[in-house]
């Protein structure tokens, strides 16, 4: 509860990365972002604003605190990530693979 009202920023098992303000979240993962933007890095960082948005706990990969001083100081432009390998889930036998 004490991350509430904070920044954050958030990353989905699809590779795409949320930033926004914490205004919620439940027992599944899912979360409530205010003032929230998709950060998009092609040839440069592309910023969408989404206004208010909720992001289903299931898509979730990753969520962290933005310490907006270091935020703003980061060298955006020079960021050229790669995508997330895709998981593959055998429920034959129960395995979780990263290809």
């Amino acid at each position: 509860l004490t991350h509430l009202l904070h920044e954050i920023l958030v990353v989905t098992n699809d590779s795409r990365i949320f930033t926004g303000e914490l205004k919620g979240f439940d027992q599944t993962t899912n979360i409530i972002l205010g003032n929230c933007y998709e950060r998009i890095y092609k040839e440069s960082l592309e910023k969408i604003s989404l206004g208010l948005y909720i992001i289903r706990g299931d898509s979730v990969t990753l969520i962290c605190d933005i310490d907006e001083e270091v935020d703003k100081n980061i060298m955006q432009s020079k960021i050229k990530p790669e995508m997330l390998k895709p998981v593959i889930i055998n429920t034959y036998i129960g395995l979780v693979l990263l290809c």
